[in-house]
Parts: structure tokens; sequence; C-alpha cells
């Protein structure tokens, strides 16, 4: 009876939470999709009259190669499929995350180690579904969930010139996952819940500007993936959508309408400035993967499509981010004696003193360019300092249609305690308050590198 009875107990608990289970999937599985916020109806894209997907009208090229080379640009796919020194597409990229090491495959048309066998049918599975030609599903580093509203003319364009470059053969190297992520098919799970699987339906009450850019935003260059936070089971938490997250050690940083903490104060030609160029003036410099991205991506659009994204990101709802204040506007004392509070870690001051100021200066306003200004810069204004410690640890090297910019990198050179000494120095100096990163952060810093 006993034991009986115990079974039953053991067998109501069993139930209760796999009811439990199934009742919280639901509930991620009805969260709003990524363009929800927005008032108005859809629908289906051959009933609307804009130009919504595609190439811009203001792109005049015709060849089909470039007008997928364009879109390819946009999806920004060099950037993940090609690894340091490596071949561009060839893969072999590590992501690392808390469940492991992935690699990005090889997306050059060799027929053996690419993607030169594949059929249409199965690039747009891969593309819209997340399922390989072999049947495998796709981890969600591949971000086949925003992809998803790409049309099948717009996906197959890209495989086009994806088949225009040179073979690479390369085989990257096997994921490093554990037990229970190393098991793909989980992912058929998360794609249920997170894939809408479905092409993009514009909004008939927005203008074509909005679909224009809400196309670019989610469906190609898939902002969210970055400046998203996620759930967890690691999907967008589209309730706070654009409110910023941490990314591949970087802080991707509030994108949305609050004047204090996102962009609210930017005016359009700033935003458009700093995706086209990576800096505007007074607002800062792109670095880590926003710097990438600008630079792989951005920079190749034409100022239609540039200007569609800034539409649709001021229509995003305003996020506030608590930690976040205004950035300081005016600039720091050029006395280095002056401007600092007294508890700032004098040792972060001799740094950059002997590393930073020749370039920087002690106001914080370059004399030599202006994209070396810190003034104004949200990166100095945030209290984790997590991007200035970036910065100065990696540096930056930027080849860009306008000349190359550089950075030296200091991790290297400077321990983690000075890192993270010069790194407290500069947000207290030019920023509304002093960061208080450690050295034990620096080396975590280091580890995504």
């Amino acid at each position: 009876m006993k034991a009986a009875s115990f079974s039953k107990r053991v067998g109501a608990v069993i139930v209760v939470v796999g009811v439990i289970g199934l009742l919280v999937l639901g509930w991620y599985g009805t969260r709003p999709g990524p363009m929800a916020f927005a008032s108005g109806k859809t629908v289906v894209l051959d009933a609307y009259s804009g130009r919504p997907t595609g190439v811009p009208a203001d792109f005049h090229e015709t060849d089909p190669v470039a007008r997928g080379r364009y879109l390819t640009d946009a999806a920004d796919c060099k950037a993940c499929h090609t690894a340091k020194d490596g071949s561009p597409f060839a893969g072999g990229l590590a992501f690392k995350t808390p469940f492991g090491t992935m690699y990005s495959p090889n997306i050059t048309p060799d027929k053996q180690t690419g993607i030169g066998a594949w059929t249409d049918a199965e690039f747009l599975r891969a593309v819209h579904e997340g399922i390989g030609r072999d049947g495998k599903r796709l981890y969600p580093a591949f971000p086949y969930a925003a992809y998803t509203y790409l049309t099948n003319e717009d996906a197959l364009a890209i495989k086009t010139y994806l088949f225009t470059l040179a073979p690479v053969a390369n085989v990257p190297p096997q994921n490093e996952l554990g037990f229970p992520f190393n098991q793909r098919w989980l992912m058929t799970f998360w794609s249920g819940l997170f894939n809408p699987n479905r092409r993009f339906t514009p909004n008939a009450d927005q203008s074509p500007e909005w679909n224009r850019g809400a196309y670019l935003s989610e469906a190609l260059a898939h902002c969210g993936d970055c400046h998203t936070p996620r759930n967890l089971m690691e999907a967008l938490d589209n309730q706070r959508k654009f409110a910023g997250t941490v990314v591949d050690g970087w802080r991707a940083y509030n994108i949305t309408g609050d004047s204090a903490s996102g962009v609210g104060a930017w005016s359009e030609a700033d935003l458009a400035q700093y995706l086209s160029t990576g800096h505007a003036k007074g607002r800062g410099t792109a670095s880590g993967p926003m710097a990438e991205a600008v630079d792989l991506s951005f920079e190749k659009l034409t100022a239609a499509d540039i200007g569609a994204m800034v539409v649709y990101l001021r229509s995003v709802p305003a996020i506030s981010t608590p930690d976040l204040s205004a950035p300081k506007a005016a600039s720091a004392p050029a006395d280095p004696k002056q401007g600092v509070i007294a508890n700032v870690d004098p040792y972060g001051k001799q740094i950059f003193e002997g590393a930073c100021a020749s370039c920087h200066s002690w106001t914080g306003v370059s004399p030599l360019a202006s994209r070396a200004t810190l003034t104004g810069s949200r990166a100095v204004n945030d209290p984790t300092a997590i991007n200035v410690a970036q910065i100065v640890l990696s540096g930056t090297q930027r080849q860009r249609s306008d000349g190359t910019l550089a950075m030296p990198a200091f991790g290297a050179a400077y321990s983690d305690t000075e890192i993270a000494a010069v790194a407290n120095y500069v947000t207290a100096r030019f920023g509304t308050m002093h960061s208080a990163i450690t050295a034990k952060d620096v080396q975590k810093l280091r580890a995504t590198e």
C-alpha cells in the first residue's frame, strides 16, 4: 500500500511538472514578434503597393549578381562566416557561448566542404527553417529566426552571389558543446517556439520607408540579435526590444528612443551618419562588433536604405536602461590635475598619460581626429566600462572606404590590473560616473577575444 501510494504521489508530481513545463513553453511561444510593437494591419506582400523587399530604388546596378551582393552585404554574412585571418565566407569563426564553442560553416561554393552542391530548396530550408542539407537542425547562432522573413527571391539572390565566389576547401572545427546542448534535435522545439517560419508581411498603415526599414533591420541586418535581451531559452525578448545587452564580451547599447539611455536625443542625421560611417560627432565611434557591422554591411547600403532604417528605429518604443544616464557632453578640463574625483586610482591616470593622452587629450576632444574624441561617447558613460576595457585590450584596425582607422591594442602590453585602472580613469574623467571594473573582469573579457 505504501509503495503504491508513493508511486501515485511521484506520478502526480511528474504530471504537474510536465503541465507546468508545457505552460511555460506555451507562454514563451506566445511572446510578441519583432514588429508586434507597431500598430496597423499587415498584408501579404503582393497586396502592398510599396517596395519593402529586394534592393532599393537608388541601387542602380541591374546585374543579378550585384543585386545578390548587395543583399549579402545587408545581411552581414561575411562577418560570421569568416574566421580571423581566414578566407572570406569559408567559415571557422568561433562563437563562444555559455554552453560551449560553435564554429560557423563554410558557405563558399566548394562542393565538398561548402554549399556548392546545395539546391535552391535546400538553401531556402536552411535560411528560413534552420535545417541543414543533411536534415540536421542548425543552432540559432545562425539567425534563421530573422532570415525567415526574407523573401524566397532575396534569399536565392544571396545564393546566386555566393555561388560566384571562389570555392574554398575548408572544414571548420567541430563544435565543442557539452550535453545536452550538443543534441541538435532539441532545436526542433526551440524553432517551434521561436521561429515563425513565415515571410515578411508589410504593415499597410505604416509608410513605405518604415516597411523598408523593418525589412532591413529585422530580416536582413537582424539588429535584435545584438541589441535585444534574451529570455531564459536564449530567444529574443521583444518585450524589451532594442534595450541593449552584452554580446561576445561587448555591450550592445540601448537603441530605443529613450532620451537618456537610448538614442532618443540623437538627430536623424546623427543616426544616419553613425550607421553609415560608424561615427557621429559628439556621439562616439563604433568599436568591436558594431564597427564590424558598419564596415562590412551598413557602409555598403544606399542613402535611402540608411534613411529607412532610421525611420524604423525611431518608431521603436522607448525603454530605459537604469544604469545608463545621458552621456556627459562637456569636455574635461585641459589641466590633468583638474576634473577627476579624488578616489579614482591614480595608477589609471599614469597609464592614460603615457599611452592615451597624446591621441585623446586630457579634455577628451582629440586634437588629431574626431573619431578619437571620447567626449559624448556612450562607452565612457557606461559604469560597467566593458567596451572601454575591450577597446584597450584589442584596439581597432578598420579598413574603410574613407581610409584606415587604427588604435593600438594594449592587451599584450598591460596587465589586467592596469587595463582596469585606465578604464576606470577614463569613465571618471570623461563620463558621468566612474566605473569599478576589476582585474578579474578584464581577465574574463580576454577570454572572449
